[in-house]
């Protein structure tokens, strides 16, 4: 979130919060990237801020009820308020259960990969409409082709992640692999180590998919607790996955801190995957 936007945005959830009755005396921020995350004290409850415009808060919210209710692993909205979507001074803002931190290491890779085994048997259970993976590469490779949003990137490597991202995108998709209801986006960073075991959180990217494009957001140490996964399509969704998530932070206005040295870092790798696996192979032959 803009720097300038920060006080306004908080002000919000402070207000709606205190509206609820909810009492607000300070806020901690938690996360700040493109929306903003707050814990608020001493309601102890947890804030999440976004421009009105992001309208995707209301399907987040829709399918956090519903995982609630089929008992998946998620970081649930707070039971005190109603769940919805609440709207102040042109931003929404959602109120979430905050949930301390039961170990400062982390999930386990066995963990990690049973939460995400019954995340994933949650969403078989809840019927609500999402966006195709696909929609969101394609996302990425507009951002690529479009030299105002992403000014920086040089043309060799404007070349290069448009190419992966177009290869990878038709090989992943034209491998007929079974289809489900996905986190979008389960890294270690919207995974939660809690007293109630792993939980996570940020369930606006979901999206349609094979469960291979989860898991290749994973730590690779997670995918030995998987083996029913296809390794050949999980090869080739980590290299679809870090290409795009390279092209974000290729965006003129991403706001993840230290996103711009990240970008050059995961551009590294991915000139690493090209030469080791071969340019052209990578469309047919997933890297391995």
């Amino acid at each position: 979130m803009q720097v300038s936007e920060v006080p306004r945005a908080t002000a919000a959830a402070s207000s709606v919060a205190v509206s609820l009755g909810l009492p607000v005396d300070a806020t901690l921020v938690l996360q700040d990237s493109d929306k903003l995350t707050l814990r608020l004290l001493p309601c102890d409850v947890v804030a999440r801020v976004a421009p009105a415009a992001r309208q995707v808060a209301r399907f987040e919210v829709e399918l956090a009820r519903r995982l609630a209710a089929v008992g998946a692993p998620i970081a649930a909205l707070d039971p005190r308020v109603a769940p919805r979507v609440h709207e102040r001074d042109g931003f929404v803002v959602t109120l979430w259960t905050h949930h301390p931190s039961a170990t400062p290491h982390g999930v386990a890779p066995a963990d990690y990969a049973d939460a995400l085994r019954r995340l994933h048997a949650g969403m078989r259970e809840v019927g609500v409409p999402a966006p195709h993976f696909t929609d969101r590469v394609d996302q990425a490779r507009r951002l690529v082709a479009d030299r105002d949003r992403t000014p920086a990137l040089a043309d060799p490597d404007r070349e290069l992640l448009g190419r992966v991202l177009g290869d990878l995108r038709h090989s992943v998709g034209a491998r007929g692999a079974a289809e489900q209801l996905l986190h979008g986006e389960p890294h270690p960073g919207n995974l939660l180590a809690t007293g109630n075991g792993p939980l996570f959180i940020d369930l606006e990217t979901c999206c349609r998919g094979p469960v291979e494009f989860d898991l290749a957001h994973a730590p690779e140490e997670v995918a030995k607790y998987c083996p029913e996964a296809d390794q050949d399509l999980l090869r080739a969704c980590r290299v679809l996955v870090l290409a795009m998530v390279t092209a974000w932070r290729w965006d003129r206005d991403d706001q993840l801190p230290d996103g711009r040295r990240l970008a050059a870092e995961w551009l590294d790798r991915l000139r690493t995957a090209v030469a080791r696996d071969g340019a052209d192979g990578l469309g047919d032959h997933p890297p391995g």
